[in-house]
């Protein structure tokens, strides 16, 4: 049987400690994309940079007070008004042009109904172009329905998103 050193043995045995540490590494900063199931925030991120919304449907990965820039290639940042401030009636083609149907402190949303901009939430959302984009019980949703709406004035009627179905 070979003699093998107490330096050589050592070596192997911190080789073999960096390899794991480096894979390790390496499977937490997959982490789960914008629009998977989560129970809690580390299920999306390890790094603290993704947020499970647990009021969602089987939990829902995503970034919180996103803008234009801040989201993932696979998603989109969408501002959401809850839907029980949302009662007064507007224009959205000629509101603030003649036509002021809002409070000052209202948006006048592309679903044609004002909306107190205080209420206003922001999150990355797993953008679709199908139903099959997203995974059970969500439907692929179009920007600007039901409190909606885009940051980006060229997504308004165009760009879809996973949400709940219902």
């Amino acid at each position: 049987m070979p003699l093998i050193s107490t330096s050589s043995r050592l070596g192997f045995v911190l080789s073999g400690a960096l390899w794991s540490a480096l894979a390790l590494l390496g499977l937490g900063a997959c982490g789960n994309k914008i629009g998977d199931s989560c129970t809690t925030s580390i299920d999306c991120s390890i790094e603290g940079s993704r947020a499970c919304d647990i009021s969602q449907p089987g939990g829902y990965c995503t970034v919180q007070g996103c803008d234009r820039t801040s989201c993932p290639d696979e998603a989109i940042c969408v501002r959401f008004f809850p839907s029980m401030y949302l009662t007064k009636p507007c224009d959205p083609k000629t509101e603030d042009f003649g036509s002021d149907d809002c409070a000052a402190d209202e948006l006048c949303l592309e679903s044609g109904l004002c909306a107190p901009r205080a209420s206003e939430r922001r999150y990355c959302a797993l953008s679709c172009s199908d139903g099959g984009d997203c995974r059970d019980g969500y439907d692929c949703r179009l920007v600007g329905e039901r409190g909606s709406s885009s940051l980006d004035p060229k997504a308004i009627g165009r760009a879809k998103f996973c949400a709940p179905r219902g």
